[in-house]
């Protein structure tokens, strides 16, 4: 059995033999708890991603809406490029597209202290509710507009 000794020992060495083993069919000698454990860790850390890349977006939204003297090729590409990653992770697992609206109420918060940090305005000064729709934030012609008075 490719069991424990080994996952612990040659992590990539488990994965290759646990591959050829399911290959195979012979699943009576799969690491079968091991396996289910690496799978579960894989949605996980999708989701994870999925809210990382939300929150760095979100972020520079807020940037590009509050700062508008600032703006810049660098935060225009890197919300063009969060976008385009977004869109490839949510292809390759459309299934969370179902808690996309739980994400961003999530990432929104650790979005206005990456603003907060960036801009140096208080994250007070940002609304307290994520100001763009998930269709905004992932369509890749939507900038927001300017809000005034809002430079530091």
């Amino acid at each position: 059995m490719a069991g424990t000794v080994e996952y612990e020992r040659d992590y990539c060495g488990w994965l290759r033999e646990n591959a050829r083993l399911l290959r195979e069919g012979r699943w009576g000698e799969i690491d079968s708890e091991h396996i289910a454990e690496e799978l579960e860790a894989m949605g996980r850390s999708e989701k994870r991603e999925l809210a990382s890349r939300l929150s760095v977006l979100i972020a520079h939204l807020l940037k590009w809406q509050y700062q508008p003297v600032r703006r810049s090729r660098s935060w225009r590409n890197t919300i063009s490029t969060q976008r385009m990653d977004l869109k490839e992770l949510l292809e390759e697992s459309p299934s969370l597209r179902r808690d996309l609206e739980k994400r961003i109420e999530r990432s929104y918060e650790k979005a206005k202290l990456k603003a907060e940090d960036e801009t140096g305005l208080y994250k007070e000064r940002f609304p307290p509710t994520c100001p763009f729709s998930p269709e905004e934030i992932l369509d890749e012609s939507f900038f927001p507009s300017a809000v005034r008075g809002t430079e530091p």
